[in-house]
């Protein structure tokens, strides 16, 4: 990657009358803040439909498209809704309510799909090619069964019986056609606005969680993926143990990879995920990448994720088959968390560019593996990421002495940096980490829109490990996007040569 610029913002915080981001005008305005600031990236998080908990790395289907963004515009324009059925969409300000949108935005979209030309040569084309039909049989047995995990279900189902697979089909087709339909217009709606960030010469980084969901198209056709018991039921859990954000670890609850198994086909389960991502995406961070070294597993019975155990990955093999057909040049990895030898190890001999965030770097001591000054250039620079608070949000709630390492510590980067910059308050403090970013020798350097603008915790992505209706819901106004910002950053970018 050249040396650039980015912005973290997810879609679904974009501003919007109708309640979240979408693939639609909002998008295309952000692409063209990105271009007006000189902004070369655009990160997003996973685009992937959200289950319970709202959040995009736990989701129905690893490679589907979350039907919530597709444009209620672009529906009015199409000719599918009507202006005046769009107004029950309309939501007020403030942060996301996944409630409303599941009462009001599924059946809107069912009227669109009962106005849409199903005889259309895209959709057909799509219909046909039986991409989206796992995912549209997952959605219309779960609908038809009440709502339950697909390891509730009848036994032929669950079990993907052909026979009953195809009498299922064969007495839904409607509904397996709606379902495809979603898929569809937002798969459609996302390529048609990757096109556009491309054209402005900005790339998409995307994101792809490293675990899936239990409840999921993924398990539901591999099952023999992971360590299942025979009924379905996980026997080990994914997380981590207790670490600077939790004291009793983060249990995740996902099932974790059987890896014995994935072997035995040379990994192409591994293979056609990442394939996959990159055909969505111009770049992809792979999050928790350490688990590709080892992971740590819990038992299924345990309330935390305090007593677990550490399980190796054949991760020389697993990577010497992904590498064969994927494009390593556009992998990134998150390598936070509990870092040993063997992940540095790992990282090293793929390749992938790291990690490196400044709101963990001034914490008092000289040997800080994140400071600004001794960044490497194959790395990817962040102010913070969407697990972290917002730089206002760090300072305002520091204890004193933390503060004063705060001061200290960036003072002291920019010196040895040779970078002038008065810092006189906090906010100064919060631009002089950003000018860090800027300077440093990392190839990439990403800010969440929140640091860009000087936001406090009130617009903090996510706090992991704990369930807050604010986690996965911040929502941004129109008025948030100052123009003054988007210079700066643009001044910013040349000087730094960016």
């Amino acid at each position: 990657m050249e040396r650039c610029s980015g912005l973290l913002m997810p879609i679904f915080s974009l501003p919007s009358k109708y309640g979240i981001g979408s693939f639609g005008k909002e998008s295309y305005k952000f692409v063209d803040y990105l271009e007006s600031a000189g902004q070369k990236v655009w990160q997003i998080l996973p685009l992937v439909q959200t289950g319970y908990g709202d959040s995009p790395y736990s989701s129905v289907s690893s490679t589907s498209f979350n039907p919530y963004y597709i444009s209620v515009d672009g529906l009015i324009e199409k000719g599918l809704i009507t202006k005046a059925e769009a107004k029950f969409a309309f939501a007020k300000e403030g942060l996301i309510d996944y409630g409303n949108l599941y009462a009001v935005r599924y059946p809107l979209l069912r009227k669109a799909f009962s106005r849409f030309d199903k005889t259309d040569t895209g959709f057909q084309k799509f219909v046909k090619s039986k991409e989206a039909l796992d995912y549209a049989l997952f959605m219309a047995i779960k609908n038809a069964s009440g709502q339950k995990h697909f390891y509730e279900w009848d036994n032929p189902l669950k079990n993907r019986d052909n026979k009953a697979l195809n009498k299922f089909i064969k007495d839904n087709g409607e509904e397996l056609l709606f379902w495809q339909f979603v898929q569809y217009l937002a798969k459609k709606e996302w390529f048609e606005l990757k096109s556009y960030a491309n054209s402005k010469g900005i790339s998409i980084l995307g994101d792809m969680p490293i675990y899936v969901a239990l409840d999921s198209v993924d398990v539901w056709k591999n099952p023999e993926l992971f360590k299942l018991d025979g009924d379905f039921k996980p026997k080990k859990v994914a997380g981590v143990p207790p670490d600077y954000f939790s004291k009793t670890g983060q249990l995740w609850g996902n099932p974790v990879y059987d890896y014995a198994e994935h072997k035995k086909d040379d990994f192409a389960w591994w293979t056609a995920r990442i394939k996959t991502a990159l055909s969505v995406y111009d770049f992809v961070r792979i999050d928790h990448f350490r688990a590709f070294d080892r992971y740590y597993e819990i038992d299924a019975d345990r309330k935390d994720a305090i007593v677990g155990e550490w399980v190796e990955v054949p991760s020389e093999e697993l990577f010497a088959a992904v590498h064969k057909s994927v494009d390593r040049k556009r992998i990134i990895a998150e390598d936070l968390g509990i870092i040993d030898d063997g992940v540095r190890e790992l990282l090293k001999s793929v390749g992938y560019p790291g990690m490196k965030i400044l709101s963990f770097a001034f914490n008092g001591e000289d040997n800080n593996l994140y400071l600004p000054e001794s960044l490497p250039k194959n790395s990817i620079c962040y102010t913070g990421t969407h697990d972290n608070d917002t730089l206002m949000g760090l300072i305002n709630s520091a204890s004193e002495w933390d503060k004063n390492n705060l001061y200290r510590g960036v003072k002291n980067s920019l010196s040895k940096m040779n970078i002038a910059a008065k810092i006189e308050n906090d906010e100064d403090l919060a631009r002089a980490i950003m000018l860090l970013g800027f300077y440093s020798k990392a190839n990439l350097f990403i800010m969440p829109m929140q640091d860009v603008l000087l936001l406090n915790s009130d617009y903090r992505i996510n706090e992991p490990g704990t369930v807050k209706e604010q986690n996965w819901s911040v929502r941004f106004n129109e008025k948030d996007f100052k123009k003054s910002a988007a210079n700066n950053l643009k001044k910013l970018a040349i000087k730094c040569g960016r």
